[in-house]
């Protein structure tokens, strides 16, 4: 039976600006999801949408002095392009304002309405005789009974959390006239959830296994309290009009109407595809296909999208229902709960501003993902982003780009080096071995694989291997942890085989290693592509890939699957490659400084590269010496010098350019990628008219001379004390 996968991600409210809260809630882990499984071959759709219906529109409609329908039209137009621009790869971003989504809605309504489905019932509601109309309840203000909160909503306490039916509000008062408002009849239809109590109860039961803990605690805490009958629709002049001679002046409820904006954005898809029946292999059951849903939403909507969704869908019949509902959790800023009324808060569209290089962008999304409340809160911190761009992204990822490309463009022609004769079927070998692979291993025999061959190799692998797991479990944080990791053993490689080494001793041998590292290369560019596809496309496009793939939308249609080949060669030899280049420029301190004044927040004390210098020292004050480390990302001979070399070295937040006296025991090739101790405050110096901004430490005996580097992973700018 052919396998099939429909994403969707919760439709945000179009009253205002997407946040980094948001983003990381619902739609960069669904993207992430998605952008694997094209990788994988699946047959992918990605759909999503603006919710414009609902109080929340007509009250932010009012406080600008604009109509409801200029609030949603400027709110879709910017998030959709907030989207695009962060690289979220729906298939589709569709608008419940739509006629095409007004119809459907109400066909679901009329057919609910005459299959019994429905129950009109009269009921009591404030209405404002001032403003003439009944007030839904976020326009009705006052005491809760349960607390007694003076400043309550009409239907929950925002102070205790307690729902409650809105008479039960103690001193009411019209947010419309500020005045109490009268009580008055009025009539509404309810669905009959509670009919599906039991067949929720077994489909909640029958994911007990492979859903998260906290979604399946809300569903079954709801379910234990007893399913009610719910309403559908209420009195407001904004919304999906109910489709009955009798109701003038009443709108679906947008918790019932909103919900199938997943459908309707799937309708439009197919009418946009050409084949307006098409929504139908994706929504509905059929026997030669199995199709899985994965609803992405945060904590606050698991309730709408375990129970009342799939009551929805199991009244209307031959429906899927969601095969996994991965909530997360809230994310927090700097320690803090996100607020736009504090300025406590994020819009993705400013953070697109401020970084509008492709690269930080996906050192956003890098950090985001590295961050994910998957099980409990998590936070967003800006020193932290600085922290993964600079030590890295940059440092690790970027690094080993920068020492290959540049180590090939000096010494194979800027080519993918070609292996010698007695070389000649090692890359049949190593895709003999890959194919091999079943997990739990992977055979690469020591006569004619070396031991650092081995080991990268089996990082691709079985790296692979366990990322993929990781994406198909829900577990993003570990996927992209994992996918890192690959780039740490890409380093590795680089360090244990070192070329520079065996490019004068044996040059058959570097040339191998050099044709090894750039199909780690490309490797690490697949792996990377689902959180950082601008980065995997740059650096498939330096291994001369004509036609990068990063797992953007398809057409909902099947690829080939790229994922597979990551532990194998594909890269032909003689292939011309990019030219060296930093992939990432590092984040500044002053940038992060910036960054945390915009949210009002007292701005923290620089760290000390950025503060006003202390008073620059000599050699004979060493005593008073500032180390710190570094990472080396270039070096190159200073002409006319059989000793001195520059050096541009990293220290987390800068780059300084140091001029060293160790050409006689290090070529600059093994030196790229190196960890370092520098002294970061002795005064600047010239060397053969090459300025100096810092010394480097190493040891010597007279004859030799050994560059003191710490072991283990440290990021470049620690204090050494």
């Amino acid at each position: 039976m052919a396998q099939q996968y429909l994403i969707t991600a919760a439709l945000p409210y179009a009253n205002g600006y997407i946040h980094l809260g948001h983003i990381a809630g619902a739609y960069l882990p669904a993207d992430l999801y998605a952008r694997y499984l094209r990788l994988s071959g699946e047959q992918v759709l990605f759909v999503c949408g603006s919710d414009e219906h609902g109080v929340a529109i007509t009250i932010r409609a009012e406080q600008e002095g604009k109509t409801p329908q200029e609030i949603v039209d400027h709110y879709h137009a910017a998030n959709k392009e907030s989207f695009d621009q962060f690289g979220i790869s729906f298939d589709v971003y569709g608008r419940t304002s739509s006629p095409l989504h007004h119809r459907l809605a109400q066909e679901w309504f009329l057919d609910f309405y005459h299959r019994g489905l429905l129950e009109e019932r009269q009921q009591l509601q404030f209405y404002d005789e001032e403003a003439g109309m009944f007030l839904p309840d976020r326009y009705v203000e006052g005491t809760c009974p349960n607390c007694g909160y003076e400043r309550a909503r009409g239907d929950q306490c925002e102070q205790c959390g307690a729902y409650y039916d809105q008479l039960a509000l103690k001193n009411p008062r019209s947010l419309l006239s500020g005045k109490p408002p009268a009580v008055r009849p009025t009539t509404h239809w309810y669905f009959r959830l509670s009919q599906f109590q039991r067949a929720l109860e077994d489909y909640i039961a029958s994911h007990q296994r492979d859903w998260k803990e906290n979604v399946l605690q809300q569903a079954r805490a709801w379910l234990k309290q007893g399913l009610e009958d719910r309403a559908i629709t209420r009195d407001l002049r904004w919304g999906v009009p109910v489709p009955l001679p009798n109701a003038e002046g009443k709108v679906l409820y947008v918790w019932f109407e909103a919900l199938l904006g997943y459908i309707s954005a799937t309708h439009q898809w197919a009418r946009d595809s050409g084949d307006p029946e098409r929504w139908q292999q994706w929504w509905l059951h059929s026997s030669d296909r199995q199709t899985y849903y994965a609803a992405f939403i945060g904590k606050d909507n698991i309730v709408f999208h375990t129970l009342m969704f799939p009551a929805m869908l199991m009244a209307r019949g031959g429906y899927i229902l969601p095969s996994n509902v991965p909530a997360h959790e809230f994310l927090n800023l700097e320690g803090q709960k996100f607020s736009k009324s504090r300025n406590w808060s994020i819009d993705l569209r400013d953070a697109l501003t401020d970084f509008p290089h492709p690269h930080h962008r996906d050192a956003l999304r890098y950090t985001l993902a590295m961050n994910f409340p998957e099980t409990r809160d998590a936070d967003f911190s800006w020193s932290d982003f600085q922290a993964r761009t600079n030590n890295e992204l940059a440092a690790i990822v970027g690094n080993y780009a920068n020492r290959v490309l540049a180590f090939i463009a000096r010494h194979f022609e800027g080519k993918v080096p070609i292996l010698s004769e007695q070389d000649r079927e090692f890359p049949a070998r190593w895709h003999a071995a890959v194919a091999n692979h079943a997990g739990g291993g992977i055979a690469l025999d020591a006569e004619h694989f070396s031991a650092e061959e081995r080991a990268v190799i089996a990082a691709l692998a079985n790296g692979a291997e366990a990322i993929a797991a990781a994406y198909r479990s829900f577990r993003f944080r570990d996927a992209t942890s994992e996918t890192m990791n690959l780039a740490r053993a890409a380093n590795k490689f680089f360090n244990d085989a070192a070329p520079w080494k065996s490019l004068t001793e044996h040059p058959a041998q570097c040339a191998r290693t050099l044709y090894t590292c750039v199909q780690v290369l490309r490797s690490i560019a697949i792996a990377l592509a689902p959180v950082a596809p601008n980065l995997s496309r740059s650096i498939q496009q330096l291994c001369g890939i004509a036609q990068p793939t990063t797992g953007e939308s398809s057409g909902a249609s099947a690829g080939p699957n790229l994922w597979a080949t990551i532990p194998q060669p594909l890269v032909e030899q003689g292939t011309p490659l990019g030219q060296p280049q930093r992939l990432i420029e590092p984040i500044s301190d002053e940038c992060i400084v910036m960054q945390r004044a915009k949210l009002g927040a007292q701005a923290p004390e620089a760290p000390p590269e950025s503060a006003p210098e202390r008073e620059r020292i000599s050699i004979e004050d060493f005593a008073r010496v500032e180390l710190r480390t570094g990472r080396i990302v270039s070096a190159e001979r200073v002409p006319k010098s059989n000793k001195l070399i520059k050096l541009i070295v990293n220290l987390g937040s800068q780059e300084r350019q140091i001029v060293a006296g160790i050409g006689k025991h290090y070529s600059p090739d093994e030196l790229i990628g190196l960890d370092v101790v520098i002294v970061a405050n002795l005064a600047p110096a010239r060397l053969m008219g090459v300025e100096s901004n810092g010394m480097l430490l190493a040891a010597s005996n007279g004859e030799q001379l050994v560059i003191v580097s710490p072991r283990g992973e440290i990021p470049p700018g620690s204090v050494v004390r």
